[in-house]
């Protein structure tokens, strides 16, 4: 059941929140209005005890409405609503296992699901990398080596392995994102040309790789920038999303000082009105961090 709190000032809702949990609350959401509405969900068996303890306490500074019953929800389907192909190009797309999709002739079509670790590939960020990927010419692809830091459900490997590298390593400290990767992988006809390792970017006993692929949030990227470039052999590509538009100043002197210069750039604005960023660099000929 639900029970709908409207109105009061913020200090008045966050009571009835806090009123709320102690009388068996389930969850609550929050949404702006107007007029502000907090909605607190919970078992049928609470919903009078709860209804009682806001209008005893708040009655007077909110506007409380009786609780209501929820309509039942197939929540194993109810997930896959809103998830789509994405057409990254003529040659690449990813898709749901769920989603009729025929690919075009030519054109790769990785299926990944949603998993405990990520999403299927739908973020501004991770399509942006995609689209780097996609573009990077033919040879700077064909039979090279890949590597991916952080991998989440491998889209980025099992791409670039798609689009005609010859073998990829993904990477991430989250056993339960390089589970994802292998499923995946084995699902798309692509295990054979994949290494999965779970742990840190300077446990992996690699030579180096001929591009190097990253989809993350700067603060957890600008501490694995070194590793990224010393995982790199000469003239490598890299290729790294996950940055915001606002930080590309900041970014782009980090990776100069690292050793990657930014030869192409990719934005995008999500839904929310977030502007992400991706670039793609290649190594600085002769750089030394030491």
């Amino acid at each position: 059941m639900s029970l709908v709190v409207r109105g009061g000032t913020e200090e008045a809702r966050e009571r009835a929140l806090a009123l709320a949990v102690a009388a068996g609350a389930l969850g609550a959401e929050e949404r702006e209005g107007p007029p502000p509405t907090l909605i607190v969900y919970s078992s049928a068996e609470h919903g009078d005890a709860l209804e009682a303890a806001l209008r005893s306490a708040l009655g007077a500074e909110l506007e409380i409405e009786a609780p209501a019953p929820l309509a039942d929800i197939a929540w194993s389907e109810a997930w896959k609503q809103g998830l789509e192909p994405i057409v990254v190009s003529p040659r690449l797309a990813v898709t749901p296992s769920f989603v009729a999709f025929e690919p075009r002739p030519g054109q790769t079509a990785l299926v990944i699901d949603p998993a405990q670790a990520f999403g299927t590939g739908g973020h501004a960020s991770t399509r942006l990398a995609l689209e780097l990927l996609d573009g990077l010419p033919v040879l700077a692809l064909r039979g090279r080596r890949v590597l991916d830091v952080g991998c989440g459900t491998g889209v980025l490997a099992l791409a670039a392995l798609g689009l005609g590298s010859g073998q990829a390593v993904a990477l991430d400290l989250d056993p339960l994102a390089t589970e994802a990767t292998q499923e995946n992988a084995a699902r798309n006809g692509l295990a054979g040309g994949l290494r999965v390792w779970t742990g840190p970017l300077e446990s992996l006993d690699e030579e180096p790789f001929d591009l190097v692929l990253a989809n993350m949030i700067r603060a957890e990227l600008f501490p694995l920038l070194e590793g990224i470039r010393a995982s790199c052999r000469e003239g490598a590509r890299v290729i790294l999303s996950g940055l915001l538009e606002e930080e590309r100043g900041k970014a782009e002197e980090a990776l100069a000082r690292t050793g990657l210069e930014v030869v192409a750039r990719r934005s995008q604005r999500d839904e929310l009105g977030d502007h992400w960023l991706a670039v793609s660099c290649i190594t600085i000929s002769g750089y030394s961090n030491v």
